[in-house]
């Protein structure tokens, strides 16, 4: 085997350069996702009184259901709300496949790059399996990144509906509400951006691996055998 040499060549071809768009790309998807935090506000006036300003918080991973209005709306209007309101819908398990596949495409690409850079020769050696795995891993992330970009993109639609719906029961004269803001989601939307950037470069990185592989590149021709009687 091949001892470990730092070899820097790899880094200023096609095949190291997009790994490293990769690793550095899946940095900021599971950044711009899992770091969220926001909140929804509504102004709420009750039998004459001036408007009482309840909001809920929520972050990541939008378990919406959980995130409960204060103050309690059932202390600002007496017997409007009988218990406490909430926000609609639980969209962590889109979010928390997103952010896991990131963290993973991160890990996995960080190693690819270890081996680029320090055991390029073993890996380039037709004897080698070490392209073919890396092809699956690249196809197989390939796949992960379109599944989970899709559902956080759908999961990212619900959230937005769930924030935007007007308070329940609220009914004038009783009650009157009125939307207060509700916390700018331009992050998220980076974030299902980059979920679709990730899924091309880890498409063209494919490429560039299935070139490593035997499947494209030929074996190494196999020394000549000597003739017997020859001189």
């Amino acid at each position: 085997m091949a001892a470990p040499r730092l070899d820097l060549r790899a880094l200023r071809e096609p095949l190291g350069l997009v790994r490293g768009l990769q690793w550095f790309f899946s940095i900021f998807a599971f950044a711009t996702c899992g770091g969220y935090s926001g909140s929804v506000s509504f102004l709420v006036s009750c039998g004459g009184r001036a408007n009482a300003s309840v909001s809920a918080s929520f972050s990541y991973p939008f378990r919406l259901n959980e995130a409960t209005f204060w103050p309690s709306l059932p202390s600002v209007c007496n017997q409007t709300w009988r218990q406490d309101v909430r926000l609609v819908g639980d969209f962590s398990s889109a979010a928390q496949f997103f952010v896991a596949v990131a963290v993973l495409a991160f890990l996995a690409s960080m190693a690819a790059l270890g081996v680029y850079l320090a055991l390029l020769a073993l890996y380039r050696r037709g004897d080698t399996k070490l392209p073919l795995l890396d092809f699956l891993v690249s196809g197989a992330f390939s796949f992960l990144w379109l599944v989970s970009s899709c559902a956080w993109a759908k999961a990212l639609t619900d959230v937005k509906t769930s924030t935007a719906a007007p308070l329940p029961e609220c009914r004038p004269p009783g009650a009157s509400c009125f939307p207060a803001g509700v916390t700018s989601m331009g992050s998220l939307n980076v974030s299902v951006i980059l979920g679709f950037l990730n899924l091309i470069l880890w498409l063209g990185g494919s490429w560039f691996v299935y070139k490593e592989t035997h499947f494209h590149r030929p074996a190494p021709p196999s020394p000549p055998t000597a003739t017997p009687g020859a001189m």
